[in-house]
């Protein structure tokens, strides 16, 4: 299936079973879409099987074939910021990502994702990210543009050969001496989305200094060498300089929506590595700016 208005289609392998047809199993496995959703996007012809044969309402149930589909979302908030292009080839798409815009389709979000309007905006169906983010934070986003040249791009991360550097403002401690090197082992909280730090070996690596203090605030140099999720917001956090604006750490009993007055302070601000398809040397930096100290 096509990509359509940006939108990859999902995929769902069918188990063995005994469900009567497959929009039993569809409704079953996907609780939170109504039976009626499904059988709309069936009249659309929105859900084919991977031989291309449209799936209708009655379809007798198979098991051992996948089902692709298109998500579609009721109803979507807009995020009121725009990404900027800071450079395209035929290899590399660089985008700096505003705050509250997630990188990807998820949960809420669909059209209103940085990758989904990159599609449509430079017309790129195989455009994948080759790192991530966090939707709160803002900053550079890379993304490959030939499929055959993706892994390359992405080994770089898994190899921990790319220098990345964040700037945060935090709370500033005087008896806190940097720079300083953080090592600790991250595993999932309560709820799913949180982190913590636990005992045993590390697993997250941050270098942290400090670019300049303004009254109680400072401004950080945060450069990660692991890249664990929540990595930067949880060693800050466990320093007791929890990020200014951050709605997670320290844990509250309830996340607050977001609020476009108060962004994260945290940004993407450079990235560098060799390139690994044409031996250059890559080195891009972010135009945003967190607030004035």
């Amino acid at each position: 299936m096509p990509t359509r208005a940006g939108i990859s289609p999902s995929c769902v392998g069918l188990p063995a079973g005994s469900w009567p047809s497959i929009t039993d199993f569809l409704v079953e496995r996907f609780p939170a879409i109504s039976r009626e959703v499904w059988l709309q996007r069936m009249r659309d012809g929105l859900v084919v099987d991977e031989f291309g044969e449209t799936v209708t309402a009655e379809r007798p149930y198979r098991g051992h074939i996948r089902v692709y589909y298109y998500r579609a979302l009721d109803e979507e908030p807009r995020i009121p910021f725009e990404e900027t292009v800071l450079f395209q080839d035929e290899h590399l798409v660089v985008a700096d990502k505003p705050h509250f815009l997630p990188v990807t389709p998820s949960g809420h979000y669909l059209q209103e994702t940085l990758l989904v309007r990159l599609k449509n905006r430079l017309g790129i169906d195989g455009l994948v990210p080759i790192h991530r983010i966090d939707r709160e934070t803002a900053g550079l986003v890379l993304f490959s543009v030939n499929p055959a040249e993706r892994d390359a791009y992405q080994s770089l991360f898994r190899r921990h050969e790319v220098t990345k550097h964040y700037e945060a403002v935090a709370p500033w401690r005087g008896d806190i001496g940097f720079p300083l090197i953080r090592k600790s082992r991250i595993a999932e909280d309560e709820p799913f989305f949180r982190q913590r730090e636990i005992a045993g070996e590390p697993n997250s690596y941050t270098q942290i200094d400090v670019i300049k203090v303004h009254g109680n605030h400072a401004l950080y140099g945060l450069s990660p060498v692991t890249g664990k999720k929540h990595q930067l917001r949880v060693h800050m956090n466990a320093l007791g300089l929890p990020l200014l604006n951050d709605r997670m750490y320290p844990p509250v009993d309830v996340t607050p929506d977001d609020d476009y007055r108060y962004p994260l302070q945290l940004l993407a601000k450079s990235i560098a590595f060799t390139d690994p398809v044409t031996g250059k040397q890559r080195h891009f930096e972010s135009r945003l700016a967190l607030r004035d100290l």
